[in-house]
């Protein structure tokens, strides 16, 4: 009966609002992968580089103000940090959309002016994202048990990586083409759900241990006999729930709580991982860590390559589009742009909720390392990778923009769980917050290398100029249907335009694989001495 309480305090009502609501936040916190730049560039004739800043600024404001966002979670709790995620969502989309409505005129590009607001809004939409998706993991992570923080954490990273696929369906079913539509409905469709989820977003305490005559019985000092019942004494904090009603406990110890004999895998673990000593590392201690390192240069090296492509599956797939159509179809190329965007949404949510379940299968049941599903996820980035050099016609182009999208969600499906077992969970935000800046140097490596590449494949009107006879005149037509469609240069190589940057993340994603090898090996090390 007790067990029956305990679930059923586990599943209440306000448990499972803050959980929903939590997926409601991330969802609207992962606009950053919307894919309106090409539009944007198009539009206002910025750079295929330029366009790689405004990305990579998104995403310097979300990862730079993860340390910020994560002391004031801890500390106060998600509500500040819910109202300016709101306010910061609300401010941005509404100026990019001026902007946009307005254009630049007759000039030939973007006026500096203009371009470091972009930049400065781009940077609004990453603070409200890491203040939203910071808020929700940690009200998860404290209002569910140990045993059910990778699930339930997974499920809230699905929602962001579900966030780009809803609005881009959304976009794409009711004003397809409309750039500015897009940008006033995520102004409005942003700020608005984050401000209702401020009355259902908050931790609730996990319910109470209640005494266990199992344990009770075991701390008696009656001799063993038959080895069924060894004495034992219940350490303060032990969870010390009744499971059942057996006469006696077996020998099997975990920490210095007794074990029924007809406990399961799972509520073992849960009693181990009560018992096992709870890390609490952060502030000066954490940049002294080992694991810490090695977790940067694993989410570095993937996250790096995940942030490439997200920026640029938009323009991957417009290239291999304008190779194999010489009629340039502009509604045609969009539709191939929103389908791998979304298919790369739809691989990130079931990444992050996979992965989460994986994580906690593997932990509670197999017993193994959480760091295990590290090595899943390289593995699935490096097949990923391999796969996109391959593809040279844009219908095949929805594998590897699933594969990564899977690898990308399950590196952030997979890392906070690890974090909260090697760090503790008292300063989960904070930590989080250091370790999320990894990206920042893969990302704006990655990113800017991409954007250089297809630069320097993008005819220009110079070369075109070198260019003789029917050659030159196919060029130049071609870059006028083009401009017609998108009035910005547009590399029309196909694959050519962008392979080797894909060469270079495959052998980086080897890379990280190695390093998950080793972190398995040191979780599974770090177990073993703890037990």
């Amino acid at each position: 009966m007790d067990v029956k309480r305990n679930v059923q305090s586990l599943l209440s009502v306000p448990r499972i609002a803050t959980l929903l609501g939590s997926i409601l936040v991330a969802l609207c916190s992962g606009t950053n992968y919307v894919a309106y730049a090409p539009q944007l560039g198009a539009r206002l004739h910025i750079s295929h580089t330029r366009l790689n800043v405004l990305a990579l600024a998104g995403h310097a404001g979300f990862y730079l103000s993860g340390p910020i966002w994560g002391r004031i979670i801890d500390a106060r709790g998600p509500r500040i940090p819910l109202i300016g995620a709101s306010v910061f969502f609300f401010v941005a989309y509404a100026g990019t959309k001026r902007i946009y409505d307005d254009g630049i005129g007759t000039a030939a590009s973007i006026s500096p002016v203009l371009f470091v607001m972009l930049v400065m809004l781009a940077l609004f939409i990453g603070f409200g994202a890491n203040a939203g998706l910071n808020s929700s993991i940690n009200t998860v992570a404290k209002s569910f048990p140990e045993s059910a923080h990778a699930t339930t954490i997974g499920s809230v990273q699905a929602g962001l990586g579900l966030s780009a696929f809803c609005f881009s369906t959304i976009a794409h079913v009711f004003f397809p083409g409309d750039t500015s539509s897009l940008l006033h409905l995520l102004s409005l469709a942003t700020s608005l759900p984050i401000l209702f989820a401020l009355f259902i977003v908050r931790p609730i305490p996990l319910p109470q241990s209640h005494p266990n005559p199992k344990v009770d019985q075991c701390q008696d000092d009656e001799p063993v006999q038959g080895g069924e019942c060894a004495p034992c004494i219940a350490g303060p904090g032990v969870d010390t729930t009744n499971t059942g009603e057996p006469d006696c406990c077996t020998p099997l110890l975990v920490g210095n709580a007794c074990v029924p004999e007809s406990s399961s895998a799972l509520e073992i673990g849960q009693a181990h991982d009560i018992q096992a000593e709870r890390p609490d590392i952060h502030g000066v201690q954490l940049f002294t860590t080992p694991e810490f390192y090695l977790i940067v240069s694993i989410m570095t090296l993937l996250s790096g390559t995940g942030l490439m492509y997200a920026n640029n599956v938009g323009l991957i797939s417009l290239a291999l589009y304008a190779k194999s159509n010489p009629y340039y179809d502009q509604i045609e190329a969009a539709k191939w742009q929103a389908t791998q965007v979304s298919t790369f949404s739809i691989g990130s949510c079931a990444g992050r909720l996979l992965t989460g379940l994986l994580s906690d299968f593997t932990r509670n049941y197999l017993r193994l390392p959480r760091a295990l599903c590290l090595c899943i996820v390289s593995s699935v980035f490096v097949i990923s990778q391999a796969f996109a050099i391959g593809v040279s016609d844009v219908s095949a182009l929805w594998i590897p923009s699933v594969l990564v999208g899977f690898a990308y969600g399950g590196m952030f499906g997979a890392l906070p769980p690890i974090v909260i077992e090697w760090f503790g969970l008292a300063h989960l935000s904070e930590n989080w917050g250091w370790v999320a800046l990894s990206p920042l140097g893969g990302g704006n490596i990655f990113s800017i290398m991409f954007g250089r590449n297809l630069d320097a494949h993008t005819p220009s009107q110079d070369l075109q100029a070198g260019i003789p006879g029917v050659g030159r005149a196919v060029a130049v037509l071609s870059r006028m249907v083009l401009q017609d469609a998108t009035s910005e240069q547009q590399c029309l190589g196909g694959r050519e335009c962008y392979v080797s940057s894909l060469w270079v993340t495959l052998v980086a994603c080897v890379v990280a694989l190695a390093l998950s090898t080793w972190a398995t090996i040191r979780d599974r090390w770090r177990s073993r001495v703890r037990i």
